[in-house]
């Protein structure tokens, strides 16, 4: 016994020790990657900006060095912040020491309204008189649009771009959970609310399809346009260029003028030297965007001004209580507004709203206190990617609402959805669920059996009444009749150039654009930009999130491209009860 407590003293003691060691490991390593990002570098006279996107963008990037990190690799897998994105090519415009940009984007992992507002301020930057030079192996075709911005787009010769027009990819999971035994059991209100389809279907619907090919066929134009317009190609040329696939090499991208030269880096590297004056033997002085974007905005006038216009993120689904990573928290949102409606420094707001939606309930919440908000100061909404059903319903109280043309929104609409997982229990498990209860329906909501008549009616009345506030509110908040509301909802999804027409937003523009008009209606000679919610401290965020960051690390290299599908069912089968968001993920290709 005497040796037994021994050996176990010893390995408590050494547990104890190795883990202290790993703790010292993890500072180290915090400390490394937090000095380095605080790293700010020199830029050199005569340099270029280069550009690459080659990570994921959001719109708000975050302070913690651990965010997107693979706990597997050991390795940073950051992301790109649209704010940082917009001020590092707003700064370079300005900036005397920046010639130009150097362009080198074959994909860019944003939505299309993100790349949209990317490349309004690469024409932005142009009309300072410097120049934009985009180069690549290959383009995809969101990378192509961006980059037709550009004075000159060369090409490998051996490389291509891809040119097929859009496409749009929704899975359905019917009969995958007929198999296994689960009931989904759906009320709805909307002919369009198609956010249950992959659930209730085996393929789409007729009006599913309409939705969907309306709004991507505005993206599509609207892209076909503004490359028509930076390329001097006609848009019936560059749609048969798509319908008979006649860019299938360089040699084709080049004859029908999508790029300028057929050329190799090393030869684009001694254009760039020429126009800047560099010699052979010298390398370019050039800083990454990523980089830039560190350094602090030039001030401007007599210095920092006691007016402020709070910039207020909202990203994600829409969930009751506090934020959770990529989402909006009702509490927590609230709370932020509420501070910001409450701080006189704080003259206007913009909401910045991506999202998807989600609980009606967290909508209304947010809801509430936008409109109150609205009462004190002007509140100007900044439409991103996505700002549709819960996302349209927080926006809807704004004085002004912007949306780039390309952003995906509307989709007003109610759906309510319960799991019946007694099949697959009994069936497939051999497991039976026995409930005791005091009254009729005191298990109602169960996921150990389905509805009955009765509860399915109850819970499609609750369905109407809240489709009935939230077209309430968008036809008070919009100055639309209800009637009209209505009409234009059924839970349709609409492109941004659709909405205006609908008069869903006011106008076209990012957040650039958002904050133009706030201090308009502030009516501000000198402002800042407070950015909201408060980022927490680096290691703070690292201690809470640790343990979480790892496992979605690990789900998301073993299951590949097949875990967004795991999301988009975790987060439905989360998600039960009312809901008001936008029919499934929408990516473009």
């Amino acid at each position: 016994m005497k040796t037994f407590f021994k050996y176990l003293l010893a390995s408590i003691l050494g547990f104890i020790i190795a883990s202290f060691l790993c703790l010292l490991i993890l500072i180290g390593i915090v400390g490394g990657m937090m000095a380095s990002s605080d790293k700010l570098v020199e830029v050199k006279d005569n340099s270029i900006l280069y550009i690459n996107l080659n990570k994921e963008i959001v719109d708000r990037s975050s302070n913690n060095p651990f965010n997107g990190f693979d706990f597997e690799s050991l390795q940073p897998r950051t992301s790109l912040g649209l704010n940082n994105i917009l001020k590092a090519i707003e700064n370079a415009k300005d900036d005397p020491k920046i010639k130009g940009i150097f362009m080198e984007v074959d994909a860019v992992n944003a939505g299309a309204a993100t790349v949209n507002e990317i490349r309004n301020a690469l024409i932005d930057f142009k009309a300072s008189g410097k120049f934009i030079i985009s180069y690549n192996d290959l383009y995809g075709q969101k990378a192509y649009f961006l980059s037709s911005v550009a004075d000159k787009i060369y090409l490998n010769p051996e490389g291509a771009v891809a040119w097929t027009g859009l496409r749009a990819e929704v899975m359905y999971y019917k009969n995958i959970l007929e198999k296994i035994g689960i009931e989904p059991q759906i009320i709805r209100h909307g002919k369009f609310k198609s956010a249950v389809e992959p659930y209730m279907l085996d393929k789409m619907s007729s009006e599913n399809r309409e939705q969907i090919s309306t709004f991507i066929g505005s993206i599509w134009n609207h892209w076909v346009d503004e490359i028509s317009k930076s390329r001097n190609i006609s848009n019936a040329e560059l749609n048969r260029f798509a319908d008979e696939m006649m860019i299938r090499n360089g040699k084709t991208t080049l004859e029908n003028k999508l790029v300028d030269s057929l050329i190799y880096k090393d030869q684009v590297i001694d254009i760039l030297k020429k126009k800047l004056g560099v010699s052979d033997k010298k390398d370019i002085p050039s800083v990454s965007l990523e980089d830039y974007a560190k350094l602090p905005t030039p001030l401007k006038g007599k210095g920092l001004s006691k007016n402020k216009i709070a910039v207020i993120y909202a990203s994600g689904e829409i969930n009751i209580g506090n934020a959770t990573d990529g989402a909006i928290g009702s509490d927590g949102i609230s709370k932020v507004i509420r501070e910001a409606r409450r701080d006189s420094t704080i003259k206007a707001i913009v909401l910045r709203v991506n999202s998807p939606g989600g609980s009606a309930l967290a909508s209304e919440v947010i809801w509430r206190e936008l409109v109150l908000a609205k009462k004190v100061k002007p509140v100007i909404v900044s439409m991103g990617d996505v700002a549709a059903s819960g996302g349209y319903y927080i926006s809807a109280p704004a004085d002004t609402i912007l949306a780039d043309p390309t952003t995906i929104t509307g989709s007003i609409g109610v759906f309510g959805i319960l799991f019946n997982v007694k099949n697959v229990l009994s069936n497939k498990l051999g497991i039976n669920v026995e409930t005791v209860s005091t009254n009729k329906h005191s298990d109602f909501g169960s996921m150990y059996r389905p509805l009955t008549a009765e509860e399915r009616a109850v819970v499609q009345l609750s369905i109407e009444d809240i489709y009935q506030t939230f077209i309430g509110h968008v036809s008070e908040g919009r100055n639309i009749p209800i009637a009209r509301v209505d009409e234009i909802g059924q839970g349709r999804v609409w492109s941004g150039v659709n909405a205006k027409n609908i008069k869903l937003i006011d106008g076209f523009g990012g957040l650039k654009d958002a904050i133009n008009v706030a201090v308009k209606k502030a009516k501000l000679d000198d402002y800042r930009i407070t950015e909201l919610p408060k980022q927490k401290e680096p290691f703070e965020q690292i201690i809470e999130e640790l343990t979480g960051k790892a496992k979605v690390s690990i789900l998301r290299d073993e299951l590949g491209v097949a875990y967004k599908h795991y999301n988009n069912i975790m987060n439905m089968l989360s998600n039960q009860g009312i809901q008001a968001r936008i029919p499934y993920n929408v990516e473009l290709y």
